[in-house]
């Protein structure tokens, strides 16, 4: 970045940046010698009351020093007077203004959900209260089992919070991140039945919609996983999304909104409400946010804004190396050491990276690493054990690259 020219006044001014303490400023002045420059700093609190708490005199040379240092550390210069200054204002106290109405909104739901937990049951998912679901006949088969070493990341509460507001969550991500685990274990703990819809290329409408059929003589109706689901409070899972017929996401659109109706036209226009505790979901691997990686998923449909704006989207990205060590010794204890445990993890990152290069044509999940990781304590070798969990399912170039990623990580054994 080359220096500010001195010689004109556009140095002059208020320079500022918004703090968690209010407005942190500079105002730049001319002093009373040639060539020199008057720097004042304060801070001003959320009524713009704050004082200079320094006050010094520097020469052109230094004031370039300090102009550098401030655009580093995010001051921006204010020269468009009492407008500007007006403007100013309202850019420091929109922080406070949304903390304020932020804790009076969470005070708000904290009230109805405490109402709520008076007549039903709740269960803590990560930092959230869920209502569980109701025993009946049709849901309790379909609850996932829990997996105690689930781990449920601070980035997931958002996800959490969206489920018990009934919002239509889709989650995005590459293939193995987690995205249809997450929303099974959300409902495993609250014990609330999921369907799972995988839009494979050979899920017609029909399937899931309903369609008419022929028993015994009578015809019949027979519902898809959609009115299903929303006939008796399920979860649904559409997995693949993106991978969907179009006649598919028509059906989804009329209840995307939380309170929508299907209106099923094939049964002269039935109109099915959903159940208070119906849950719709969808996951993707190219929409949105994942759509440069299109290429590396054929067959992906291309999402328009209008239908993704009726989601609240997550970008699902894999386990940390961390994180994922914490799952691997949560899984496998007492046997998975720390030291074991971060060396498999910094394989699968090396792994990922190499797919998101396009080094690798697969993807590296966490169920793949469990899979290993099991297998090796098993075997007490890593080559071995890679065969049938890893080098089996991926071409030969794939598992070459992966064994050197391996060999860079693990020794052989002398």
């Amino acid at each position: 970045m080359a220096a500010p020219d001195l010689t004109e006044d556009e140095h002059l001014g208020l320079y500022q940046r918004v703090t968690e303490h209010g407005a942190e400023w500079w105002r730049v002045s001319v002093a009373d010698r040639p060539e020199n420059y008057r720097l004042e700093h304060g801070v001003d609190d959320e009524h713009g009351a704050g004082a200079v708490d320094i006050d010094l005199v520097v020469d052109a040379e230094n004031l370039r020093s300090k102009l550098k240092k401030w655009r580093r550390e995010g001051f921006a210069i204010d020269t468009a007077g009492a407008d500007g200054a007006a403007a100013a204002a309202e850019r420091i106290a929109f922080m406070p203004a949304l903390q304020r109405a932020t804790a009076s909104a969470a005070a708000a739901r904290q009230q109805t959900r405490g109402a709520q937990a008076q007549t039903r049951q709740t269960v803590r998912v990560g930092h959230v209260d869920v209502i569980c679901g109701a025993d009946n006949p049709v849901a309790t088969p379909l609850v996932p089992r829990i997996n105690p070493a689930y781990l449920f990341s601070e980035r997931f509460n958002d996800i959490v919070e969206d489920i018990v507001e009934n919002r239509r969550v889709m989650l995005i991500g590459h293939t193995g991140a987690g995205k249809t685990s997450l929303i099974e274990q959300v409902a495993a703990r609250s014990r609330h039945g999921v369907l799972r819809s995988n839009m494979n290329g050979q899920t017609t409408v029909g399937d899931f919609v309903g369609f008419w059929t022929v028993k015994g003589g009578e015809t019949l109706w027979v519902d898809g996983v959609l009115p299903t689901a929303m006939r008796e409070g399920l979860w649904l899972i559409v997995d693949e999304i993106d991978f969907a017929e179009p006649s598919i996401l028509a059906a989804l659109t009329a209840v995307l909104e939380p309170q929508g109706r299907l209106v099923l036209k094939e049964k002269g226009n039935e109109i099915v409400a959903p159940h208070p505790a119906f849950r719709l979901f969808a996951t993707a691997n190219a929409v949105g946010a994942m759509s440069q990686f299109r290429h590396l998923y054929q067959g992906a449909n291309l999402m328009n804004e209008a239908f993704l704006d009726r989601w609240r989207v997550y970008l699902l990205d894999y386990l940390t190396p961390a994180e994922e060590a914490d799952v691997l010794m949560r899984t496998l204890a007492p046997h998975m050491t720390r030291p074991l445990a971060v060396t498999l993890a910094a394989i699968a990152a090396d792994c990922r990276a190499a797919f998101a290069r396009e080094d690798l044509s697969s993807a590296f999940s966490t169920r793949r690493l469990l899979d290993w990781a099991e297998l090796m304590l098993r075997t007490g070798d890593p080559e071995r054990a890679a065969g049938p969990a890893i080098y089996a399912k991926v071409s030969p170039e794939d598992a070459a690259l992966i064994r050197g990623i391996i060999r860079h990580h693990i020794a052989p054994a002398t």
